[in-house]
């Protein structure tokens, strides 16, 4: 095979995947801008301002500054989801059953109340239960998008930082592919592989 051919060949290849990298890098971006942008104005929307202490007297130095440096702003990114949902709900949660035992109880005092609906302590007790039950669920579910929401903003600085590198990667391949050109312009006509 002519070394002139084998070059063009090579050259070629780079360049494709040069223009491969830059429109994956170009994919990349659109959805680390997609992802940031939607999980700023969803969370944004729901107006939720977050406090100054997560109220844990055990909480680490990190958290606390975290706190601090974000009382009284309006969450809008998936960090600030995470912190929320982790260490001021959960915190506030820890305290309180888990959702199936508060499902059992709350189960638990309504049939002792069917037995004995006129009851003043039982129908107290069922709607202790049930209030109980209420706030947990609606706390694991807050929690629980919360984290969607950290999770998809982490999915977006992830493809922001993939868009980076693939750009990188793609000037890389046109450097490549350019001097694969200079050297087919100095290479002999007659010079094999």
């Amino acid at each position: 095979m002519k070394r002139i051919t084998f070059d063009k060949i090579v050259t070629f290849v780079g360049f494709g995947l040069g223009v491969f990298l830059l429109i994956a890098a170009g994919l990349l971006n659109w959805g680390s801008t997609f992802a940031s942008g939607t999980v700023a104005s969803q969370l944004e929307a729901q107006a939720i301002t977050m406090p100054a202490d997560n109220g844990d007297p055990k909480a680490d130095a990190a958290t606390l500054a975290f706190f601090k440096d974000n009382g009284d702003k309006v969450m809008s990114n998936g960090k600030q989801a995470q912190m929320y949902a982790d260490h001021y709900i959960g915190f506030h949660l820890s305290g309180m059953p888990t959702y199936a035992a508060a499902s059992g109880n709350s189960r638990a005092a309504g049939a002792a109340l069917a037995a004995d609906p006129t009851n003043l302590e039982l129908q107290a007790a069922a709607a202790n239960a049930s209030g109980t039950l209420e706030t947990v669920f609606r706390g694991e579910s807050l929690r629980g998008m919360l984290l969607n929401a950290y999770a998809f903003g982490t999915l977006g600085m992830i493809a922001g930082i993939a868009a980076k590198v693939t750009v990188a990667a793609a000037i890389i391949m046109f450097l490549f592919v350019f001097a694969g050109v200079r050297h087919i312009r100095r290479t002999p006509e007659d010079a094999t592989i």
